[in-house]
């Protein structure tokens, strides 16, 4: 199965983070919605995330290196929706600038709030507007 994921994090505390070339980032204490894309499926880049790592590859590997997946919802689809469940997150939500986009044109794939429940709708709500109406579960 392949599409597109949205990794729920929790950051505990404020940290500025090293980002690879990107230099630091400030990342304020929040739960944080990171989308990716897992267009060759979704069982290899979800170990990624979930395994220790010893050399970061991806933006999203410096932070979780720092915070905590406490959930994982996945969003099955042929087609690729990552940006269209990013451009619809970042109508609700503050982001971080640059994270997670540098292979698109999206400002953001990171967006955070300091409410998990309310992080969680828009979630929700974001996976609905998914072209082919499946959805994200």
């Amino acid at each position: 199965m392949k599409g597109s994921y949205i990794l729920l994090i929790e950051l505990a505390s404020d940290k500025d983070i090293l980002i690879g070339k990107s230099g630091y980032m400030h990342f304020p204490k929040a739960y944080y919605a990171y989308v990716g894309s897992a267009m060759n499926g979704f069982k290899a880049r979800l170990a990624h995330h979930l395994r220790e790592r010893r050399k970061p590859h991806w933006h999203i590997d410096y932070l979780l290196k720092e915070a905590e997946i406490i959930d994982i919802i996945l969003c099955p689809s042929e087609q690729r929706t990552e940006c269209f469940l990013a451009q619809a997150l970042a109508k609700k939500f503050p982001s971080i600038l640059g994270f997670g986009c540098t292979d698109c044109r999206c400002n953001s794939h990171l967006y955070f709030d300091a409410d998990k429940g309310n992080l969680e709708r828009g979630i929700i709500m974001a996976g609905k507007t998914i072209s082919d109406h499946r959805g994200c579960n």
